[in-house]
């Protein structure tokens, strides 16, 4: 065989590779990192058995799933929320599904704004189980309005909520896993955390501190090996977080029952968050396309993103003032394009 001929076999065989590639991204619904590690990776139910696992926000959505996935593998769990009749029907609901008894379960209603109580709520779990092996702090508040109508009031909410909560909570459980020195502290924040979008300035703002305090947080903890940081950025899942997002003020949400059907699944989400906390990613997006595009799009082209974002935006702004779901408008140019 002459080099020539071997060489242009090579090059076919790079381009059938980059190919294969292209196509594998453009159906995966998690980063790289992510999908190699469901595939190649520790499995939860190996590394997350017997361990305590607080989640806030556990009363619907994501958190409700968690506490649904989580109790199949025979963790302890800690669920809190503000409504304490929702986290009784998820309790209920682990019990009959599960693989926990009733004392496995601690109903711990809390309210992220409450920060004096943050402490006597940590003080309470370590009495009840002793230890707090992974803090989920998943609790927050989205809005869906445009930053000239929307009043300072629900800014300050969203921060008060969505950062200031969850980092007055972290510092309580902190203490507690630096003198064991082990532990995980799982952040749901955003892909919006990561990029921009039109209707949601104040809960962008929010996730981009989440992300710079945590980001932050494991630089400094770089001496206690043991504790891992994660970061978990999901894009549109299906759940209730747009009705329940605040508008222009701060009393008033969206009520919206618009069409979630092109939205990934929270049980599909949920599952790619317990991989990545089996294998101690740092952080992880998860989002159908074209979302995780974008997010790829602007971590590494960022004109190009600008770009699409806000040719894009335009029709995410119309969609909501139509009643329509705002992130439907990235699906249908999707699907109509590539699937």
């Amino acid at each position: 065989m002459s080099w020539n001929l071997l060489l242009w076999l090579l090059a076919l065989c790079a381009l059938l590779a980059l190919v294969v590639q292209l196509v594998c991204f453009l159906r995966a619904d998690g980063d790289l990192t992510l999908l190699w590690a469901e595939w190649q990776g520790r499995r939860p139910e190996w590394e997350l058995t017997d361990m305590v696992v607080w989640v806030t926000g556990a009363s619907s959505g994501i958190g409700e799933e968690l506490a649904y996935q989580l109790s199949k593998l025979g963790v302890s769990l800690v669920l809190s929320a503000r409504r304490v009749h929702e986290l009784e029907r998820v309790k209920r609901r682990c019990l009959e599904n599960g693989n926990l008894k009733g004392k496995d379960i601690l109903i711990l209603p809390l309210d992220l704004t409450n920060r004096s109580s943050h402490e006597m709520a940590t003080k309470a779990v370590l009495q009840e189980f002793g230890k707090i092996d992974i803090l989920v702090n998943n609790g927050g508040v989205s809005q869906r309005s445009l930053c000239v109508d929307t009043s300072l009031d629900v800014y300050k909410e969203l921060i008060e909520v969505n950062y200031l909560g969850t980092v007055s909570l972290t510092k309580c459980v902190l203490p507690h896993m630096i003198e064991r020195k082990q532990g995980k502290i799982v952040t749901v924040t955003s892909l919006l955390g990561v990029v921009c979008a039109p209707l949601s300035a104040g809960y962008c703002a929010s996730k981009h501190a989440l992300q710079g305090f945590f980001n932050t947080l494991r630089i400094e903890l770089a001496t206690y090996p043991g504790i891992i940081v994660s970061n978990i950025c999901p894009g549109p899942v299906q759940s209730n977080i747009v009705k329940n997002a605040l508008t222009e003020e701060v009393t008033k949400t969206t009520g919206s029952d618009a069409d979630q059907s092109h939205k990934m699944t929270v049980s599909r989400c949920v599952q790619l968050m317990l991989i990545s906390m089996a294998n101690d990613l740092k952080e992880v997006w998860i989002a159908d396309q074209p979302f995780l595009l974008m997010a790829y799009l602007w971590q590494y082209m960022p004109t190009w993103a600008w770009w699409i974002t806000n040719k894009l935006g335009k029709k995410r702004i119309e969609n909501f003032k139509n009643g329509v779901d705002a992130d439907s408008s990235y699906f249908k140019i999707w699907k109509t394009k590539y699937q």
